[in-house]
């Protein structure tokens, strides 16, 4: 090895890699990294029983897919987590403005399945474009509290209310119900972290209860899947029981790769029920560290941005981490049969190009805006306890 290759990333290396690898947070970027590993390994295990299921001819062409789509995530994440804080803001509104546009034009042109619209289709490929709406938003309404509160006339919260409002609006012509769910939870922390009066956030949280409470009389499947729920043995439950079997087949240490049963007879098992695959296959002590991975994450990016000195990086990024941990928790949450059924992925770890990249998109933001700079963190916190960090 030449000293050049030696002092590639050392301390006193100033190109872009090097910059980027000594003040990025190398603990959540290496828990992405085994979260992104855990999704390969997972599509494996489910591929075959999926394909089947599907009558496609090669067994693991859904984990091949998922290589592709976990290599293009984990580029996405590292060239996201480069940009500067006035690159992620540009990036989120063009993202935005962009999702935005497909997702008006999706009652003409998207694919519908099971009863909705949400995606486009082409080549091969289906992209739904509210999952990269979603961080982008989060940033868009993070930067508009931010410059509400300078004072300098931009009626920043009314923006930020009205992009909210427009996506919202979008979402529930599809419908999405819980994409609308999940942005609401993160708008309304982002609401709150930026400061604003504890009552505004009571009334907000008032007006999103009345306002999911009503999905039940406005869209037929959310009542079908509610009364599922409280109603178990009165309503067709195939789906979440053979769920709740393959989790309980699994035991403490799981029944082997590639020996789970249960998966054969759990439909979507390679995209909303993997979790349940993962308990049958790896038992409860790897779904007890698969959550607490997803924990980590959320409580030491949290931690991250509570430290950082700058309200729109602050809020953004915070708000970036609740939108993570609160996907992976309702996906779970279905999974356990703790809520009702609801089309959510398990970040990073369900099958799909449209919800990989665009978690990848997500924490590339979020390890972009909680990155080490001159200033970024309270003087308290200081440069050498980041460090210690690191």
């Amino acid at each position: 090895m030449s000293p050049s290759q030696a002092h590639a990333f050392s301390r006193a290396d100033r190109s872009t890699l090097g910059v980027w690898w000594w003040t990025t947070d190398r603990w959540l970027l290496g828990a992405v990294a085994v979260l992104i590993t855990l999704g390969v390994l997972m599509s494996f295990a489910a591929s075959p029983a999926a394909a089947a299921r599907m009558n496609v001819g090669d067994p693991f062409h859904f984990a091949v897919r998922q290589c592709v789509f976990a290599v293009a995530a984990a580029f996405v994440v590292v060239s996201v987590s480069m940009l500067s804080t006035r690159g992620v803001r540009r990036a989120a509104f063009f993202i935005y403005v962009a999702a935005i546009a497909v997702m008006i034009a999706l009652p003409f042109i998207g694919h519908n399945a099971k009863g909705a619209t949400r995606w486009l289709e082409f080549g091969g490929f289906t992209l739904q474009p509210s999952e990269f709406m979603k961080p982008a938003l989060i940033i868009l309404v993070a930067w508009m509290f931010a410059e509400g509160q300078k004072g300098e006339g931009v009626p920043g919260v009314t923006i930020a209310f009205g992009l909210y409002f427009l996506s919202v609006a979008l979402l529930l012509i599809q419908p999405d119900v819980g994409q609308t769910v999940l942005i609401t939870v993160a708008f309304g922390a982002a609401f709150w972290m930026a400061g604003v009066p504890l009552s505004w956030v009571m009334v907000l949280g008032g007006v999103a209860v009345v306002g999911l409470s009503s999905t039940y009389f406005l869209f037929p499947h959310v009542a079908s899947r509610v009364d599922r729920f409280l109603s178990p043995d009165k309503a067709d439950t195939h789906q979440v029981d053979r769920a709740a079997e393959a989790i309980a087949a699994g035991g403490f240490f799981g029944r082997g790769p590639g020996e789970g049963v249960m998966k054969r007879h759990v439909p979507d098992l390679h995209t909303d029920f993997i979790y349940s695959v993962a308990a049958e296959e790896y038992g409860l002590v790897f779904s007890l560290l698969l959550i607490a991975l997803f924990g980590f994450i959320v409580v030491r990016g949290l931690y991250k941005a509570m430290k950082l000195t700058d309200p729109f990086e602050q809020v953004a990024a915070a708000g970036l981490f609740v939108l993570v941990g609160q996907q992976a928790f309702i996906n779970i949450a279905v999974n356990l049969n703790m809520i009702p059924t609801k089309g959510m992925t398990l970040p990073f770890i369900s099958y799909g190009g449209s919800s990989m990249l665009a978690m990848g998109l997500t924490l590339g933001m979020a390890l972009a805006l909680t990155r080490r700079r001159p200033g970024a963190y309270s003087q308290a916190d200081g440069l050498a306890k980041a460090g210690a960090f690191a």
